[in-house]
């Protein structure tokens, strides 16, 4: 053997020490991209999250606004009534004076 030439075990130990550098790195990279994904499912869920209660909100204003229009319906029949009866007696006090009338000669 040269005696500059390494001897075949500290050739095989530096290709060794070579790999397990490149396979540390590998996981390292990995372990960035796993940490993203995570992070991103994380927002991901409070994005659902704040879907749900915004939907729960508009259910519930929804639930309000149909309720709001059963009051004006019950609203509207009970005017109609109201406006029914006023012409009722419209028409009768427009006979009041013929009567007054008739009955003061």
């Amino acid at each position: 053997m040269a005696a500059g030439e390494p001897d075949p075990q500290s050739r095989f130990g530096q290709s060794v020490k070579g790999l397990l550098t490149e396979k540390v790195n590998a996981c390292g990279t990995d372990v960035i991209a796993f940490t993203k994904q995570v992070l991103k499912g994380s927002q991901s869920s409070e994005l659902l999250g704040q879907a749900a209660r915004n939907m729960v909100l508009q259910e519930d204003a929804i639930l309000h606004s149909e309720d709001s229009l059963r009051k004006m319906a019950i609203i509207t029949t009970h005017l109609r009534y109201q406006q029914e009866a006023i012409q009722k007696n419209v028409e009768l006090s427009s006979n009041l004076p013929d009567q007054l009338r008739h009955l003061l000669k």
